[in-house]
């Protein structure tokens, strides 16, 4: 059984690693990329293609992050019962798992609109209309969720690390 949690573990952070990276390969290697004056009538083509490549790519580690985390969470020795009592959560680690639980919703809603409404609507107009004010504002939007879910993403690994190794 022990190798099972070893595995699980490995692979929470393998998808965390994954997860993160990518979005941050995005924002310190693509988005300047596609900002240099050659690659502007190619711009809106290479973010839409990378967008939908790195979207799915984002939701399978979603789906393995929660399915690893549900395994880790039973065998560090939570069990369903324990999420019931009102004592577990009051403690510290109930506290930052809650925590963690909310902020990965939070990742999982910004996540949602920003891959399914805001970024597929940015690039369409940036594809049809490039200069516009709704595709400058569009873009934006996707920036600033982009951004966000970041700051949540390394918030998240944070209150992960914390809850093994315990908070500072």
């Amino acid at each position: 059984m022990r190798w099972l949690y070893f595995l699980s573990v490995w692979l929470h952070v393998l998808a965390a690693a994954i997860w993160v990276g990518g979005m941050i390969f995005v924002a310190l290697v693509v988005v300047p990329v596609i900002r240099r004056p050659e690659l502007q009538g190619a711009a809106a083509r290479l973010i839409h293609f990378t967008g939908v490549r790195f979207r799915w790519v984002g939701w399978a580690c979603f789906v393995l992050l929660l399915l690893t985390g549900l395994v880790n969470t039973l065998a560090r020795g939570i069990a369903w019962g324990d999420l019931l009592v009102a004592q577990f959560w009051a403690g510290p680690f109930g506290k930052l798992f809650a925590l963690k639980l909310v902020v990965f919703a939070l990742i999982l809603a910004s996540s949602a609109v920003h891959d399914f409404v805001i970024g597929p609507r940015a690039v369409a107009v940036w594809q049809e209309r490039p200069g516009s004010t709704e595709a400058t504002r569009l873009r934006r939007q996707a920036t600033h969720l982009g951004r966000l879910n970041l700051f949540l993403a390394l918030l998240v690994l944070a209150l992960g690390v914390m809850l093994v190794r315990g908070a500072p």
